[in-house]
């Protein structure tokens, strides 16, 4: 957790674009923290390719050059890649993830940055979504409204990364690589990735993303991409269902954005560091070609599915037999019964106490008060 403030900065950048595949709203708040080191993408079309639409969020540490420096230039490389060009989404995602973590070596202003930077990204192309990612920045998405999971965080203390960390010659303590970085895969971060041994895979930290990749179908509603200001807050399910109310109460993604990071806000910064980090959310609504209000129409129908839901989770009740509830009346009056007698003896037992206070004692002598008593 990095140093923060006296108060909060709760001001928000928020954008909305639209077209009529998309409604995307996104929104980013500094929070607690000294300074805000996240970035973020969204591209209704890309350069050359205006059916291909791409959103990222980078969570920075350390700094915000990496970060700022991804949101502006990783999906160049993404589109320049030849596995892009061949319909490869995946293998293209990859390959520039590795590409671009290499670029910033050679870029002068960077060339010496310590700071690192998550990825989570979404590549929508030919009816699909590529979700590609390093780090604990992530993505979900709805489809009739249940959950889709697009990303799975890289942490140290997971068996798979723990493996690799440990058999590139690092550790992990405290849940951190070396001790210090809390994410095994990450741009940047250089000082992890020193062992000319070994390729850009094979460091202590790398910045190979994992990719998930699903048919984007009618039945898609929304995506939501967020940094671990929010993640660390709300669970996925809990994202799922904020965001559906609030479309089904007619709010614009936008507004919602805002809404979630006002949620997730801590109060103070005395909870171990949750709702104290910056703070970023982009929501990417599926139209299909049809007017915003159908989505929220479609919202409207799953909220008795996640009163359902809330229902399930609460705990169950003990049903109590209609003998036991006869004994427990019994039970009770009894009670009562045996109090009524406790509060007379009560009575009695406080008179007889007051009626032998006035009574001169066998030891004292009226009029004054012995310090020893007679024999």
């Amino acid at each position: 957790m990095g140093q923060t403030l006296s108060e909060p900065v709760t001001a928000k950048d928020t954008t909305v674009v639209r077209s009529s595949v998309f409604r995307v709203g996104s929104s980013c708040m500094q929070g607690w923290r000294i300074n805000m080191e996240d970035s973020h993408t969204h591209l209704l079309s890309m350069p050359d390719d205006p059916d291909t639409a791409f959103f990222g969020v980078y969570d920075g540490h350390g700094g915000a050059k990496i970060s700022d420096f991804a949101g502006k230039h990783l999906h160049k490389f993404m589109v320049n890649r030849e596995e892009y060009r061949d319909g490869k989404i995946a293998e293209a995602l990859k390959r520039a993830f590795l590409e671009f973590d290499q670029a910033m070596l050679e870029e002068e202003s960077l060339k010496n940055e310590q700071s690192g930077s998550t990825a989570v990204v979404v590549v929508v192309k030919d009816k699909k979504l590529y979700c590609a990612n390093i780090g604990d920045s992530r993505a979900i998405g709805c489809a009739n409204g249940r959950l889709e999971k697009l990303s799975y965080d890289h942490k140290p203390n997971n068996l798979e990364e723990y493996e690799r960390i440990t058999d590139a010659g690092g550790w992990v303590d405290c849940n951190r690589v070396n001790g210090n970085l809390a994410l095994s895969r990450a741009f940047g971060d250089y000082v992890f990735k020193r062992d000319s041994s070994r390729t850009a895979e094979e460091q202590i930290v790398i910045a190979l993303p994992d990719v998930i990749e699903k048919e984007l179908t009618p039945d898609w509603d929304f995506m939501v991409l967020a940094c671990d200001g929010i993640w660390d807050v709300m669970s996925d399910e809990d994202v799922l269902a904020f965001v559906i109310e609030k479309i089904a109460n007619g709010l614009e993604p936008e507004d919602i954005c805002e809404g979630l990071m006002m949620r997730c806000l801590s109060p103070d910064c005395h909870m171990a560091g949750l709702g104290c980090d910056n703070m970023t959310v982009v929501i990417v609504v599926f139209l299909h070609g049809k007017p915003y209000q159908e989505v929220i129409e479609k919202c409207k129908s799953y909220m008795d599915d996640l009163k359902v839901l809330e229902k399930e989770q609460e705990p169950p009740s003990v049903p109590v037999a209609q003998e036991s509830i006869k004994d427990l009346e019994k039970e009770s009056n009894n009670i009562e019964e045996a109090n009524k007698v406790k509060e007379i003896n009560n009575i009695e037992e406080d008179t007889k106490i007051e009626e032998a206070a006035n009574k001169p004692s066998k030891n004292t002598c009226p009029g004054r008060c012995l310090s020893k008593q007679k024999e």
